[in-house]
């Protein structure tokens, strides 16, 4: 079985989230499995030059763009046994920053036709195109509509992912022809209210629907969590499912991080007490074994719980403990954090920005880690944080309930709270403190360290989805 992945971003090449990990990610674990798996993604200006030396030039053609025609070359990379094309047109990628732009619509409507129109001039004819996320919601729409009929793309069925429904890509109806050259007799396929949803266009014509987590994916049918995207996904969930999302097990190994202080693994944890006395001393926080350390890395958004951080703070800090913060993003906790920061110097160190180095250090040296999301639709932190020992806190809630067990029934790998309360957090907040100090703590903290979050779970799901559509 042959498999393109689609994707607006993957590491090493280009990472703005969570996207680029699975995209670096899931691809080497189905070629484990024997799955020929290829990734394709723009060839953005940030590509570190590095990796663009190793590249090789394949091939060029045009690209139909509505009513115009542009430019594609492609270059072919190999990471990690992965072959990687990476599609070239400096009018729409040679620019700073990945999205964003004015034009956003007409550069991945070009993507999205490219991708297609390679499948023409190179070797590779897969059984699966992988989709991913707006970016790539156009393929298997123009899959669907121009070239499903024809060879070699008759036999092809096309697979969408949903990363995060929050990001639609939503645009006026005006540019439909313009942009995206579609008949007008197939405006319902892009049409959601009085605008074009391209994700809409993608659940609409995709063969199947994933997301990131079983419960992300009945959450969506939900208008709480869906915005606005659940009539769609309830009259599509015949073909919608929920894979949980795992991760690079190699790159998130405190045995051979090198951003650690100290090494330590699950058979022998003696440096994760080193890790915490270092960051502790970095941090100008007491150096105290006997104190948990609360750790959060996160970026400082409303979605992620921070009212709720913010409305139980003051009693926490009334506890016996040490929390650290690094993230930025809203400004109102910023402000409150660098408040508190200054209150409470003793207990509290709150770092601004993302220092990636901070944050390897932050997941090895605390104790707990918390994510009291409102919504998740998988989560990456709470997996990495159980691998380097720190035992997550967190709200069930998509991925989050789906990886993370309450401890309560003495098998579980962390603390839970359903209710999207601050009390609630509080409590479970409580008992993590509480179990710290029992004679339990060091089982918990190997049942979280021993959880299996490598891709390879999800990876025989994932071929399981592509034999069942190659065989129907």
């Amino acid at each position: 079985m042959k498999v393109l992945f689609a994707t607006g971003e993957a590491r090493p090449f280009a990472a703005s989230g969570g996207l680029a990990d699975v995209s670096g990610s899931l691809p080497r674990a189905l070629r484990a499995r024997l799955v020929g798996c290829r990734v394709v993604m723009p060839l953005y200006e940030c590509v570190p030059a590095h990796l663009r030396e190793n590249m090789t030039f394949l091939t060029s053609f045009s690209v139909p763009v509505s009513w115009r025609r542009q430019y594609c070359g492609v270059f072919e990379a190999k990471v990690n046994g992965v072959i990687y094309y990476l599609l070239d047109n400096q009018y729409y990628f040679k620019r700073e920053g990945m999205y964003g732009h004015y034009d956003d619509a007409e550069r991945f409507a070009f993507f999205s036709r490219a991708v297609l129109e390679m499948l023409k001039h190179i070797d590779f004819a897969p059984d699966i195109i992988h989709a991913n996320d707006w970016q790539c919601a156009l393929i298997p729409v123009y899959h669907t509509l121009f070239y499903g009929k024809e060879e070699p793309y008759s036999s092809i069925r096309t697979v969408y992912t949903i990363h995060n429904i929050q990001y639609q890509g939503i645009y006026g109806m005006e540019i439909y022809g313009d942009v995206f050259g579609l008949p007008e007799d197939a405006q319902d396929i892009v049409r959601h209210g009085d605008c074009i949803n391209l994700m809409k266009a993608g659940i609409e014509t995709a063969h199947r629907v994933t997301t990131v987590s079983p419960t992300y994916a009945e959450e969506l049918m939900d208008p709480w969590f869906s915005h606005g995207m659940d009539p769609i996904l309830r009259l599509r969930s015949f073909k919608l499912s929920g894979i949980l999302n795992g991760i690079d097990t190699d790159h998130y190994d405190p045995a051979t991080d090198p951003d650690l202080y100290a090494s330590y693994s699950a058979d022998d944890t003696a440096g994760k007490a080193q890790n915490k006395a270092a960051l502790q001393e970095r941090l100008a926080l007491p150096v105290r074994a006997d104190v948990p350390l609360i750790g959060m890395v996160s970026r400082l958004a409303s979605h992620k719980g921070f009212d709720l951080v913010r409305h139980i703070f003051e009693q926490l800090m009334q506890e016996d403990v040490q929390v650290v913060v690094l993230g930025s993003g809203e400004w109102a906790y910023e402000s409150f954090f660098r408040e508190m920061y200054e209150k409470y110097p003793e207990k509290f160190c709150f770092c601004s920005g993302f220092v990636p180095e901070l944050a390897q250090k932050i997941y090895a040296a605390s104790d707990l880690f918390l994510m009291p999301s409102k919504s998740e639709p998988c989560g990456l932190s709470q997996m990495v944080a159980c691998r380097y020992g720190s035992v997550p806190i967190v709200r069930e809630t998509g991925g989050l309930k789906d990886s993370i067990r309450d401890c309560g029934d003495g098998v579980g790998n962390g603390f839970t709270f359903k209710t999207y309360n601050a009390d609630d957090m509080l409590y479970a907040i409580r008992r993590g403190l509480e179990a710290y100090r029992s004679d339990g703590w060091s089982a918990i903290v190997d049942r979280a360290m021993r959880s299996d979050f490598s891709w390879g779970r999800s990876a025989n799901e994932y071929i399981r989805l592509y034999k069942s559509l190659k065989n129907g």
